[in-house]
């Protein structure tokens, strides 16, 4: 290989406390890091939540003046962010908990770095170099506290805010977002229900697939990806069949935080897709990624039969199949096992603006991770067969 493949600028996470029970060390940490007054941000689903009352009273129980902000939707808005700034300022908060899933943390990690700027939030979409507009000095700290295994948004250094006046989830992003401290517990994912457990465990997995397809010389996202995409496949099953199951909640939120470290490598046309598709039609994320990845597998077929050779040996796959073939139909059996729809017909999305789906798909992003540049066509014709649920060997076709 030539120098200039064997060349690249790695980031790699922040500290993780992990393991059960870790969430009673919060008051410590919050102090260490000098909240007195801090501000626990999470999604309306969670206010009334067990796991989030006890967070509070854990706070409060040492001392400090904490509060909640739950203002936050499956999707978040630019107007959630905007209004957790506000609940932020009012209250005299001096940090931020992100508590939460994806929707939760992202919106969090927003509001930390809006506590502080004079600009708008659209200012610091990651597009060249919006993020040096950031008063870095002003934003508010943030300990994560991921309650789902899916996104690892918990270690990474952007937020995904959807846009109300154009419905485009946008990505904002600056490297001083990424939480300070994060608490993995896996006490706190054993209430999620059987579908959520599913849809966002496979959504970890499409982060490790795509970072591992992504082009370009990262070894370290590779390796993380490949034993990711392991875990998900030996204990998101056992996860999905038992929810109390301590030690598959535990291996899943890893295998979560480290797609979010693998994919500082790139996403793909999984993400391009999903991102669009959420803003237009309001739909979980996860759910999003887990019902594309197989039909963005096919049309990438030519550019990844290589790395699908590796990944098959790493799930153990049965060698009488060439190794794309063997991961393809891992894949798919994969989702029936967890009772994933097949296809976003399924979930009531309609091809009625496919067009607009596909232009929005190259302007996204994670388009540019993907193992080979696709049309505003491709991109089009690839959600149509995923809103039919067409798996047809002429999509494999460069």
């Amino acid at each position: 290989m030539s120098e200039k493949i064997l060349s690249g600028t790695w980031n790699y996470p922040t500290r993780v406390v992990f393991g059960a029970g870790s969430i009673s060390h919060l008051p410590e940490f919050c102090l260490n890091l000098g909240m007195k007054k801090p501000l626990l941000i999470t999604d309306e689903g969670l206010q009334a939540n067990p796991i989030t009352l006890n967070a509070l009273k854990l706070m409060k129980d040492k001392g400090l003046a904490a509060d909640i902000f739950a203002g936050i939707k499956p999707n978040p808005t630019g107007a959630n962010v905007a209004a957790g700034v506000a609940a932020y300022q009012a209250g005299k908060h001096d940090g931020v908990i992100a508590f939460g899933g994806g929707s939760g943390l992202d919106a969090a990690k927003a509001i930390a770095l809006m506590v502080g700027q004079n600009r708008p939030l659209w200012d610091f979409v990651d597009e060249g170099d919006n993020y040096l507009r950031v008063n870095e000095k002003t934003m508010a700290p943030v300990i994560a506290v991921p309650t789902t295994a899916g996104t690892g948004s918990e270690v990474g250094r952007a937020s995904i805010i959807t846009n109300e006046e154009t419905h485009e989830k946008k990505i904002i992003f600056h490297p001083k977002m990424l939480p300070s401290l994060v608490i993995s517990d896996p006490e706190l994912t054993v209430g999620l229900p059987p579908h959520i457990t599913a849809a966002t465990g496979v959504d970890a997995f499409v982060h490790c697939f795509e970072a591992f397809c992504a082009p370009g010389f990262h070894p370290l996202a590779d390796g993380i990806a490949l034993e990711g995409m392991r875990l998900v496949a030996t204990y998101l099953p056992r996860a999905y069949q038992n929810g109390q199951d301590i030690e598959a909640r535990a291996h899943m939120l890893a295998a979560a935080s480290m797609g979010a470290a693998a994919f500082q490598k790139g996403l793909g046309g999984v993400h391009a897709l999903a991102h669009p598709l959420g803003g237009l039609y309001d739909k979980p994320h996860g759910l999003l990624n887990a019902i594309l990845l197989p039909y963005v597998v096919v049309r990438n077929r030519a550019y990844i039969e290589g790395r699908m050779d590796i990944l098959a040996r790493v799930l153990d796959l049965p060698a009488g199949k060439g190794g794309y073939d063997a991961v393809l139909s891992w894949i798919v059996d994969f989702r029936k096992q967890l009772d994933i729809p097949h296809s976003l017909a399924d979930i009531g999305v309609p091809t009625d603006r496919a067009a607009d789906v596909g232009r929005m798909a190259t302007e996204d992003p994670s388009a540019g991770g993907n193992p080979v540049e696709l049309t505003a066509d491709d991109y089009a014709a690839v959600f149509r067969n995923a809103c039919a649920g067409t798996l047809g060997a002429g999509q494999a076709a460069a």
